[in-house]
């Protein structure tokens, strides 16, 4: 522990690195056996790599050799066409939590890319760090969070994140960006809009501590916990309430649970210009963005477009608990989820005159006319 003076009381300072187990990855080039939706076929070779430097020498040795390479992290948000993928699949296995945890300062955290995003979440809630709990059951690995940039009931990863440090595949050096530098946006970054430049190696966050967590911003979860937009309730119950929520949609992976089979929402919540919203019938929701534009749910618009729980006939089904997940119901391919996606999108702007953009990243594969 160390003694920090300042303006007025001592500060503590304590160090803390944590060496976690990591997750457990089979070597099995299938890359059904790599991804939640559970489809895809192999890949030409499957590396694991499980340091920072068997990452960047993987991924530099196939950009020397001009092979393609794809950066695999929890498998959480992916959908690889049934050939597979032609080229080297690169799994991230890299662990490690470093923190300086300041009393009147707070945590300071740096996160490994490999390290499973919900066990470091439930880290954090157990140390008290403050920020990340309502992102509690996202599936994936943390270097995974600020590409997509992450997030659930009224949160999202920026709003916790203090810099991204990655490995500049065309400039061959790693960079450092601060969270101003990031280009975060509703589910996107610098990072997608440039996608495959950049290799994500470690993510540092900072957190406030204390028991109570962040105010709560979604009405549903506020709901769940009894409670009001606004207040603030201890992090440990929102987590669990966050997490009986997302089961109730099949939004925890369960082996058992089918609807769990799936990439999570396979859409974006669409973000329209005045013209489009006010095509928009009067009842759908709208949310207004920091732009000005007005945020609507895409939920909502494949509901209402005729498409119910359980939609299909196939393998390849809705979600039986939630109309914005595209689930694998035991024996579904790539082409048939794409079957299903491209005519739920379709649907959508038939309907509503809306094109649904994917949120999940296709690999070999595009939605049809």
């Amino acid at each position: 522990m160390i003694e920090i003076e300042g303006a007025g009381e001592a500060c503590s300072l304590e160090r803390v690195s944590v060496e976690t187990d990591g997750v457990a990855v089979a070597d099995s080039p299938v890359l059904a056996e790599h991804t939640t939706l559970r489809v895809g076929g192999p890949a030409d070779r499957f590396v694991v790599a499980t340091t920072e430097r068997e990452l960047i020498d993987a991924v530099t040795d196939c950009d020397e050799r001009g092979e393609p390479v794809l950066v695999l992290g929890g498998g959480s948000n992916l959908l690889v066409a049934d050939e597979g993928f032609r080229g080297t699949v690169v799994r991230v296995a890299t662990t490690g939590i470093n923190a300086d945890v300041s009393s009147c300062g707070g945590a300071a955290v740096r996160v490994a890319a490999g390290e499973n995003w919900d066990t470091f979440v439930a880290h954090a809630v157990e140390q008290e760090w403050i920020g990340v709990e309502t992102l509690s059951g996202i599936p994936g690995s943390v270097g995974a969070t600020p590409i997509q940039n992450v997030g659930a009931y009224g949160s999202d990863v920026s709003q916790t994140i203090t810099s991204v440090r990655t490995w500049d595949r065309q400039e061959r050096t790693q960079r450092t960006f601060p969270v101003v530098d990031c280009g975060f946006g509703y589910r996107t970054s610098r990072f997608k809009r440039e996608p495959g430049r950049y290799l994500v190696l470690e993510v540092g966050l900072q957190f406030q501590l204390g028991s109570l967590g962040s105010p709560i911003a979604y009405p549903e979860l506020a709901n769940r916990l009894g409670t009001v937009p606004g207040k603030r309730v201890e992090a440990a119950k929102v987590r669990q309430a966050v997490l009986e929520i997302r089961r109730g949609k099949g939004m925890v992976l369960d082996e058992a649970d089918h609807d769990s089979w799936s990439a999570g929402s396979f859409f974006t919540n669409p973000i329209l210009d005045a013209d489009d919203a006010a095509r928009l019938p009067d009842e759908a929701p709208r949310f207004p963005d920091a732009e000005g534009r007005t945020k609507t749910s895409a939920a909502w618009l494949i509901q209402h477009a005729g498409f119910a729980k359980g939609h299909g006939d196939g393998e390849a089904r809705l979600s039986t608990k939630h109309v914005l997940a595209l689930t694998n119901r035991g024996a579904a391919t790539a082409s048939d989820l794409v079957a299903l996606a491209t005519e739920v999108r379709n649907g959508v702007a038939e309907r509503f005159g809306i094109r649904l953009v994917p949120e999940v990243n296709l690999i070999g594969l595009e939605l049809g006319n």
